[in-house]
């Protein structure tokens, strides 16, 4: 039998989806250890998650150096020693830096797990931030962040994010070469004894996983003696950019980047799922109506799109392209156009139900294998989320209705209560 291709394929909408549920141990040191044990390969990916981001610094950067520098040198190791040590177990290593949080990523063969644990444990109590690898992070720091400089989208989005918060903000300051430059390892190293060294983190594990693994983690991370967690410091992020257009000019540069949008909520409020869906329609997906207008029909760009931004203590929504400067006013207008268009007509239901069975089955396929579950979990587990919330979202994605749509683009999508940055020119 011939296939016909003019006849769309049967599907199957989405509506609930089975998050597997982590094991919870309580280390020696009342250390948390949450385990997702699934997957048919032997391999493990084990996370030690601080909190020790931008929000608890005192030096703009310091976070990022403490944690980027915990393997340049522990007691009785170089930085080409540890390096070596994870080679030759074949675990690949990564330090993480948000303005919430720094971690130790590692992955490894489950039965290598034994050997990679001391060494984690070395980088967590033992750094030693030696002079010289800091001085050589700092210049590859500066070198980075002056390549980034001359990039639109770059400075179009850290002065966005300043806007929003304020410069001197966590979730609104960024890097400067001044201030690399003028960072000292006296700092550092206070911000990794107040923050990593000595205190409590979340450990996950996810993959192939045993008991004899959980075993392994106790004894290597559960008997040091931890102090108590440390507070983190308190900011006010009541800036007044309503309606404000920024512009940053670029002479030499041909095309600007547009940044457009305001402070919302993160996951916790209310609106959050109805706004998920708002977005989509908006500029989250390739169907969506930024997407068709502005690149399909105008040919103005070659990608728009629309986020929700959600961090631990707040969030926000972006929306962002890049264009020819000539064109950068039309595709602002055009925006606002699409943004108009939610807020005074009702959403097909057609429409709707795409967005919908979309995003369901998007969700559904970033739950493949047992990294991305416990990617999932994560964020129930370091934002004290319900452990029901992402068992309820294809619900909520679903009861989503056009008439809630239109409310929220009318609530949260009013362009004069939005800041626009234009990086280049007009």
């Amino acid at each position: 039998m011939l296939l016909d291709r003019t006849i769309a394929p049967d599907f199957k909408i989405i509506h609930t989806v089975n998050l597997p549920e982590p094991q919870t141990h309580t280390l020696d040191n009342g250390i948390a250890l949450h385990v997702i044990n699934i997957g048919e390969q032997p391999v493990v990916r084990l996370e030690c998650i601080f909190e020790a981001g931008n929000w608890y610094e005192s030096e703009v950067a310091a976070s990022y150096f403490a944690v980027k520098m915990l393997p340049e040198g522990v007691e009785g190791l170089a930085s080409q020693e540890i390096s070596e040590a994870f080679d030759r177990l074949g675990a690949f290593t990564e330090m993480t830096h948000t303005s919430d949080r720094a971690g130790i990523v590692v992955y490894c063969l489950s039965r290598f797990l034994p050997e990679v644990l001391p060494l984690v444990q070395k980088l967590i109590r033992q750094a030693t931030f030696p002079e010289k690898e800091f001085q050589e992070l700092k210049n590859i720091t500066i070198q980075n962040l002056k390549v980034n400089k001359e990039k639109t989208a770059y400075v179009a989005t850290t002065e966005f994010r300043a806007r929003l918060f304020g410069a001197e903000h966590p979730y609104g300051q960024s890097q400067s070469e001044s201030g690399i430059e003028a960072l000292g390892i006296d700092a550092v190293l206070a911000h990794y004894d107040r923050l990593i060294r000595n205190r409590k983190f979340t450990v996950v594990l996810a993959g192939q996983v045993s008991q004899a693994s959980v075993a392994q983690v106790n004894a290597a991370l559960g008997q040091d003696t931890l102090d108590t967690d440390a507070t983190a410091l308190s900011y006010d992020a009541s800036v007044a950019y309503q309606g404000d257009e920024v512009v940053v000019e670029r002479t030499d540069s041909v095309q600007s980047s547009i940044r457009m949008g305001r402070v919302l909520f993160n996951r916790h409020h209310e609106d959050y799922f109805k706004m998920l869906v708002t977005n989509e329609i908006l500029g989250g997906y390739f169907g969506s109506r930024l997407m068709k207008n502005i690149r399909e029909e105008k040919g103005l760009t070659y990608g728009i799109s629309s986020h929700l931004v959600t961090l631990r203590n707040a969030g926000y929504l972006m929306i962002g392209t890049d264009v020819k400067k000539e064109f950068t006013q039309q595709t602002i207008d055009e925006i606002k156009k699409e943004i108009y268009r939610l807020q005074t007509e009702p959403v097909s239901a057609e429409e709707l139900q795409t967005v919908k069975s979309f995003m369901a089955g998007e969700f559904a396929g970033s739950l493949n294998t047992a990294f991305e579950v416990a990617d999932r979990r994560k964020v129930l587990l370091l934002d004290n989320l319900p452990a029901n919330f992402f068992n309820q979202y294809i619900e909520c994605i679903h009861a989503t209705t056009a008439g809630d749509v239109m409310a929220m683009a009318n609530t949260y999508l009013r362009p004069e209560d939005m800041v626009t940055v234009v990086a280049g020119g007009k």
